[in-house]
């Protein structure tokens, strides 16, 4: 059984004397009906907790960005951390040189005083010669924990056949070499940028039986969240992951997802599903909000509340951005020279 450490602060008032009154989490010696604060209700609760997510960081990496990242994250003192995928270029082929992208990141991940959960995105997964680098490295492409009686889902949107997958790395590998050529712009014409699987992703049969049977032996977590790199909702004539958004029926749950690169929020079946931009991937301010940035949610028993909050935003204690980030652009779109 968890041991929660009670929280005790003490208030010293100058110029009052007296028996201190001593109320649960709180000490002090103000003797009067009035007193000089709202209430005592503190936000502090057994049941709370908050966890940090992040997005993007690929298509170009955007240098010093993600570390800046690590050190706001350690100052803002999640529980934990996760995101939604795209945490390598994985552009390459040679599993020594994605063991290489793979070690830069976790060097930088372990920096957190927080444990960081990871997601797959194309970047990370799109082709055998990526996945089997993963399986080596972190062995599940999909998964589930409970934290604190919430259930989190991680999905894999690149769950592909072996021969389906092929296609794809194939058509990938050569959009990447245009666009290395022409630029983004040139991205969307290409073969791999209208195969359904680049914007939407793939859920095998297989994968989504897996989350109804969790999701089926945990009926009675506070809360439900899933991060999954692409929205595989959006994809026509999709069945497999419309069979888990079933699954959850009514209880509450929300939806992290990346890829775009831009931040969007909808609602869908009456629940929260949200984009993330970047923190530190390629921006494209004409698509809306494309701006570096890390998500704070926190949950309790009456629900869960989600703080956006930009990087350029987030200062340490000298009122600077951390790691010397005073002059890192963290938003495209404002930093365009004229």
């Amino acid at each position: 059984m968890p041991v929660f450490a009670l929280l005790v602060v003490t208030i010293v008032l100058g110029g009052c004397s007296g028996r201190t009154t001593d109320i649960p989490g709180l000490q002090h010696d103000v003797q009067s009906v009035n007193k000089p604060w709202t209430h005592e209700g503190f936000d502090s609760a057994a049941d709370k907790f908050t966890f940090a997510v992040f997005s993007d960081l690929t298509g170009g990496e955007r240098p010093h960005i993600f570390e800046i990242a690590v050190a706001q994250l350690n100052l803002l003192r999640p529980e934990m951390i996760i995101n939604v995928g795209d945490l390598i270029e994985g552009a390459s082929s040679d599993p020594d040189e994605l063991h290489r992208e793979w070690d830069w990141f976790d060097e930088r991940a372990n920096r957190t005083r927080a444990p960081v959960f990871y997601v797959g995105g194309n970047h990370d997964l799109t082709g055998v010669p990526l996945q089997t680098v993963w399986d080596e490295r972190y062995s599940h492409r999909y998964y589930h924990f409970i934290y604190k009686n919430v259930l989190f889902l991680v999905l894999d949107t690149e769950d592909n056949t072996a021969e389906r997958m092929a296609e794809i790395y194939e058509a990938r590998n050569e959009a990447l070499a245009i666009v290395d050529v022409q630029g983004w712009d040139a991205f969307g014409g290409t073969e791999y940028g209208k195969m359904p699987e680049r914007s939407y992703g793939t859920i095998s049969a297989e994968q989504s039986d897996y989350f109804q049977r969790v999701i089926g032996e945990n009926p009675a977590v506070r809360w439900t969240f899933l991060f999954i790199h692409k929205p595989a909702w959006d994809r026509e004539g999709d069945v497999t992951f419309a069979a888990i958004e079933a699954s959850l029926a009514d209880r509450p749950y929300t939806v992290f997802h990346g890829h775009e690169h831009f931040y969007r929020h909808i609602e869908r079946h009456g629940r929260d599903y949200i984009q993330l931009a970047t923190t530190g991937g390629v921006q494209f301010p004409d698509k809306g909000l494309s701006a570096d940035q890390v998500t704070l949610v926190t949950v309790d028993n009456d629900g869960v509340d989600i703080a956006n909050l930009l990087m350029s935003g987030i200062l340490d204690k000298t009122g600077h951005v951390p790691l010397n980030g005073d002059d890192v652009c963290f938003q495209l779109a404002d930093c365009q020279e004229e």
